[in-house]
Order: structure tokens, then sequence, then C-alpha cells
């Protein structure tokens, strides 16, 4: 009678017999991702197909810090982890422990790692750009001699700027020589005192493009004195040059834009530059004249002769001034004057004389006021309007009042 087993026996027994394949435990497999999601807990679960067959997969979060992008529909991958058996469902899929794109993948792999690796040394940090020189002479270019790259840059650059002198390097830029070309362009441009390089060629695929994304141009572009403008195929390519250089262009086109000044608009500039500084220096040249009179008329103010001028204006004044308080004070003492002749003459005795009074004195001189001064027979002088009379005393008569 043949033995029964249970369903969890044969999915154990099954599960064993990938546990103890070697091959099952690393394998590698190529397809195309379907059904991608991404769990909240942080792991990923997809479908990994091809053209006749599907195989489910898983990514567990601790596996995702070598996962370099983020999964999509659509995207041709190869896997590498285990085949095992999830014994409640009975269904087997594949563990991934690490997952590169294919093809392009891989070239994009190495994109992320040289750039993470460069990015770590400094070479992309801001503080060593250099800047990009807003008027130049020469315009050096580091490009193959023939395409539309080349075409573009020369074209717009004469007509911003035809006094500009372009100096082109004609370099390999695809393929196994392409590095060293691309390096050795950059040394021969610098030698000759450029003002500004442009490094770049027109648009490609991934494979086209891959000189720009070595080590080595990146390492020459960073050395490089001569500030480097990147122009790299176009807009929405980006290679390692692109972060090493100075200044990213989105096309050759506009890199030669950004290198060139458009010369019609510094002529214009320079003439409002030369307009505001014919008012600027009108403006200052006033000030400076009115400050230069100010300063004169402090100056004459300051001499000897003007000092000397001052005083004697000074003199002048205090003269005048003094004439006047003479003639005011004499005016005041003359009438103070008059005054007092008034008052004298008012009281003169030759008044009184005139009015008919004499003065009467003792003949010592000295005035006889009362008859109790005289006596009988003294001798009296009688002085007159017009005279004088000597009189002797005779008698005496008081007059009682």
């Amino acid at each position: 009678m043949k033995t029964v087993y249970s369903v969890t026996q044969v999915n154990s027994y099954i599960r064993n017999m990938f546990t103890q394949d070697f091959m099952l435990q690393s394998i590698r497999v190529r397809g195309e991702i379907s059904n991608c999601k991404y769990h909240s807990s942080g792991h990923i679960y997809f479908t990994l197909k091809d053209a006749k067959a599907a195989v489910a997969c898983v990514m567990f979060a601790g596996n995702r810090s070598g996962l370099t992008f983020r999964m999509q529909e659509g995207q041709q991958v190869i896997v590498d982890g285990s085949m095992d058996v999830y014994e409640r469902d009975g269904k087997y899929q594949m563990y991934a422990r690490m997952i590169t794109r294919d093809g392009t993948g891989l070239l994009y792999e190495q994109f992320e790692r040289l750039k993470a690796e460069l990015s770590e040394l400094g070479m992309f940090a801001q503080e060593y750009k250099q800047p990009i020189p807003g008027i130049i002479r020469t315009l050096g270019v580091v490009t193959a001699p023939t395409g539309a790259a080349v075409r573009d840059i020369i074209q717009i650059a004469s007509r911003r700027n035809p006094y500009v002198q372009i100096i082109l390097y004609p370099a390999i830029v695809q393929g196994e020589m392409a590095p060293a070309s691309i390096i050795n362009g950059i040394h021969a441009l610098t030698e000759l005192e450029v003002d500004v390089i442009i490094v770049g060629r027109g648009g490609g695929s991934i494979e086209d493009l891959w000189a720009f994304n070595e080590r080595e141009v990146a390492q020459a572009i960073f050395d490089c004195p001569v500030p480097i403008i990147s122009a790299v195929g176009h807009e929405t390519d980006t290679t390692i040059a692109d972060f090493a250089a100075d200044l990213r262009a989105p096309t050759p086109s506009a890199a030669a834009e950004l290198a060139v000044c458009e010369f019609s608009r510094l002529e214009e500039k320079m003439e409002e530059y030369a307009a505001v500084l014919c008012r600027e220096m009108a403006g200052r040249c006033n000030r400076y004249r009115s400050r230069m009179e100010t300063l004169a008329a402090r100056l004459r103010g300051s001499s000897p002769m003007g000092q000397l001028k001052q005083k004697r204006l000074y003199l002048l004044r205090l003269e005048e001034r003094l004439q006047s308080a003479m003639k005011e004070a004499l005016q005041q003492k003359r009438h103070r004057l008059s005054l007092n002749l008034e008052k004298l003459r008012g009281l003169s005795p030759l008044d009184k004389l005139s009015q008919g009074f004499s003065w009467v004195a003792d003949e010592k001189g000295r005035s006889v006021r009362d008859t109790e001064q005289v006596s009988p027979g003294q001798l009296l002088t009688i002085q007159m309007k017009n005279g004088t009379v000597y009189a002797r005393v005779e008698r005496k008569e008081k007059v009682i009042r």
C-alpha cells in the first residue's frame, strides 16, 4: 500500500530539494520587471518575466541598500539571488539579493558608482568651480571636427561676438581612444592659454557618450586651470564630465551662448556706462568746483592780506562807532553844559547886579548881609552893575520885621 503524504510534507520536501540544489541558492536571472510594488515595510515585490515565462520575486528591505535605481515596469534587469519555496502556498519564488539594470543598466550602475565616489572626493563641490569670464578673447573647443556640435558652436559664437578667436582641438569623442584624445585636447588648449574651454559633443546613447563618464576625463577637467563648460549630448543627457566641469550647458549651442557674450549688448552696456560715467563725472566736477570755490573763499579770508583787510574793516567799524559815541557824548555834555550855564546864569551876581541889585563888602572883602556886620565910620565897598562905589557908614538903622 502506497504512503500518503500531507500537503505540508510535500511542500517541505520540495523546499528541501530547492535548498540542497547549489545552483538555485546562487543564481542570476535576466528578465523584464512586471507588477512591481514597493511595500510599506520596505520590501519590494515584483515579477520577472520573458517572452514565455514568469517567476515571482521579492527583495527584502535589508538588501535594498545595494539598489541604486527605482524599479519600474518594463525595465530589463539582472537579478542575483536564490530560489526557494514558500511552504504555506506551495509556490516557489526568487529572493533577490542584488538587482542591476541589464545592458545600458550596467553602464548606468558604473556611472552611479563613479559619480558617488568622485562626489565623496569633493570633485563636484561648488567651492572648486571657477567662474566663467564675462568677456573672453579666445575660446577653446574640444570636440569632433565634424558634426552638428562644432558647427553650432562656431556659428553661435561668431554671431554673438565676431572678434572672439575660436581654437578647435579635433578630438575623438567616441570609442576606446576617446578619453585620451579628450584629455590631450584639454591639455593642449590650456598651454595655449585660452580664456574658456568647451568640452562636448552631440547627442547619442549612453554607450556613445561613455568617454565623458571616464574617471581620467573627469580628473583632467577638475585639474584644468582654465574654466571648462561641459556640453555633452542633449539637455536630458548627463555625464560625469558635467558634474566635474565648472559649468554645465544643456547643449553645445547653449555652451557657446554661455561662453561668448553678445557683442551688440556689450556695446549698448558700454554706451550706458559711458553716459552714466559722464553724468557722474559732471556731477562730481560740479561738486568739487563748488567746494573749491568755498575753500578759495576761506583761503582768501585766511590769508595775511585777507586778515589785514578784515582787521582794517574792523578798525574802520570801531572808528565809526567811536566817532558816533564821541558825537553822542559831546552832544550830551553840550546839552548838560547848556543846562548848567542856564542854572549859573540864574545864580550869577552879575545878572542880579544888572537887575538893580548891588553887592556890599567890608574892607576885608567879606560880604555884608546884615546891619550887625557894620558900624558907623566903617569903609564899605559897593559893587554895582557898571562899577564900584567906596562909601563910609554914617549911621545904620535896623528894620524890625
